[in-house]
């Protein structure tokens, strides 16, 4: 019922869009820049167990998306595309494992719209290009509960090893959440099943040893770094043990307060974000959801040996347990996306195909039409209005893509339901113009970037350089390929440096070095915190500060 021809055009659309996002975009402050940085600085060090961040101990992610990142650059090059392209590899395995998944309980048709759905959430288009260690963990995870649905139906080792291998590797890139979601995914699942059996297996000790062996590289570097030498500051703190760090104070200490960080605790703040991020299925998603657990609940908490509570389960009680932490982003909850496509494909699937809900099918086509209608006409303004250096062609195909999106909402006589077409279209519209056009040019407000653009352009010597005054932003280090130290004192600046600061400092500095010129002037908004202001060209400069490079002796 859902076409190969569909289907490998939406995942083949949607491929090329991460494509342009990992070429055209420019890194962005804070994550994945930071992740950038450390792996060429690992890269250059020549130290993959001991960790570096601008020459200071890191201890906040586990090593392997830096592993793989800094191998993908000593092959490709210190490029930001070669930074992600590791991750968007593993994402992509991740939504291929989500369409095996799905079409082993429920069919090649629910298999095949589980991976549209993950594929064109606005989530997986974000991370594909904003690439964080949740890129790589969202393919890992699902990967592991691919291959152990399969193992626990066909009792194959070769897909227990890949099952614990994935769960290993989903560790090494952010911890024990990792586990935790299959297990809980499976626990639940058994625990509805009443398959009692499968929590006492013998195989299980297997899995653990296969972690261990993955875990053990990581284990070694935590060890060298900080359990043989006790005391070292993380964030301010004493470190005593990077290993209780790795395997307690990260994930388990959110629930203590032993974790430095304490932000965004409420308990509804994933699911506040999942209507952006889940976008634009969140609206099919939550009746999905809905009619999951009514169901479970008319069947008196059971179900049989031909159902799976994995998905449920598994969204549920991750979602649960990550809502109590006191420290929450909204990208936490990614983890699940692949879950949460399944159980919505399922629900398109029943409403679309078999029918079972047309109550609900005309009220879903109208909210959806408004919603989706918006979403055009904001990507119609954002291209004309923001910047005006994006080419006046962009805002015609935008209002094109609304002419079509009208279209096929006026159709009658579809052979693919409208509103899978529509949501499709919408998701993968909307995002290649954000994409191509609003990013990139977004992104040329950001320091880190635009300052090592310069530096190299103009080919000053990044020895001579030092900041004062200013934030820290790792872009500036990972594109300037050089650490660039900073200095608290302007009294200790000599006239034959360069110093990139604040535009208010600029009268300190002349002072002190009358002869001081300034080599550069450009934009240091932080732009992952879009306001209004920023947005309106008319009040953008004054919402805009502004950073230089001095050349204090102001000789060439």
């Amino acid at each position: 019922m859902v076409s190969n021809k569909f289907f490998y055009a939406v995942i083949g659309s949607c491929i090329v869009i991460y494509l342009i996002g990992i070429f055209a975009i420019p890194l962005m402050d804070i994550d994945a820049s930071q992740y950038a940085s450390i792996s060429r600085e690992m890269l250059e060090r020549n130290s993959f167990l001991q960790i570096f961040d601008q020459g200071q101990n890191y201890l906040d992610k586990p090593p392997l998306l830096f592993w793989l990142s800094a191998f993908s650059m000593q092959i490709l090059g210190v490029y930001d595309w070669a930074y992600r392209l590791p991750s968007i590899i593993v994402l992509l395995a991740g939504i291929y494992a989500t369409h095996q998944f799905a079409k082993m309980f429920y069919g090649d048709a629910i298999g095949k719209l589980s991976a549209m759905v993950l594929a064109t959430s606005q989530a997986v288009f974000l991370i594909s290009h904003d690439v964080r260690t949740d890129t790589m963990l969202m393919g890992w995870v699902m990967l592991s509960i691919w291959q152990l649905a399969v193992w626990f139906k066909q009792q194959r080792w070769l897909n227990f090893i890949l099952a614990f291998v994935f769960i290993g590797c989903g560790m090494m890139t952010k911890g024990p959440i990792a586990l935790m979601v299959p297990g809980l995914a499976f626990a639940s699942h058994f625990l509805i099943q009443r398959n009692w059996k499968q929590f006492f297996r013998w195989e299980y000790i297997v899995g653990i040893l296969i972690v261990g062996i993955i875990l053990l590289p990581m284990c070694m570097g935590l060890y060298q770094q900080y359990d043989l030498q006790p005391g070292k500051l993380i964030n301010g703190r004493p470190i005593e043990s990077g290993l209780r760090f790795y395997f307690w104070t990260q994930s388990f200490g959110r629930y203590t307060g032993e974790n430095f960080y304490h932000e965004m605790s409420h308990f509804t703040f994933l699911l506040e974000n999942m209507f952006w991020s889940f976008l634009p299925w969140i609206f099919f998603f939550l009746p999905a959801l809905f009619l999951a657990v009514k169901l479970l609940v008319k069947q008196k908490f059971s179900i049989t040996q031909q159902q799976e509570f994995i998905t449920v389960g598994g969204f549920l009680l991750t979602y649960l347990i990550l809502a109590r932490s006191q420290a929450q982003l909204p990208h936490y909850i990614f983890v699940v996306y692949p879950l949460a496509s399944v159980i919505t494909a399922k629900f398109l699937y029943d409403l679309f195909y078999l029918k079972k809900w047309m109550k609900w099918e005309k009220g879903l086509y109208y909210f959806h039409l408004f919603i989706w209608g918006l979403l055009w006409i904001a990507i119609i303004a954002i291209t004309s209005l923001v910047f005006e250096e994006v080419p006046k062609i962009v805002p015609v195909l935008a209002t094109v893509g609304l002419g079509v999106f009208i279209g096929v909402a006026a159709n009658r006589t579809a052979s693919i339901p409208k509103q899978l077409t529509m949501a499709m279209m919408t998701s993968m519209g909307v995002n290649i113009l954000l994409t191509s056009s609003f990013y990139p040019n977004l992104l040329k407000y950001q320091m880190g970037n635009d300052a090592a653009k310069v530096i190299q352009s103009q080919q000053l010597n990044p020895e001579e350089i030092k900041l004062y005054g200013i934030h820290n932003s790792n872009a500036l280090h990972f594109y300037a390929k050089h650490i660039f130290p900073y200095q608290p004192n302007k009294q200790s600046f000599s006239a034959d440096e360069k110093v990139l600061t604040s535009k208010d400092s600029v009268a300190v500095f002349k002072h002190i070095f009358p002869s001081a010129k300034t080599i550069h002037e450009g934009n240091q908004f932080a732009v992952s915190l879009l306001t209004f202001q920023f947005l309106n060209p008319a009040t953008r400069d004054a919402e805009t500060p502004k950073y230089v490079i001095l050349d204090l002796d102001g000789k060439p």
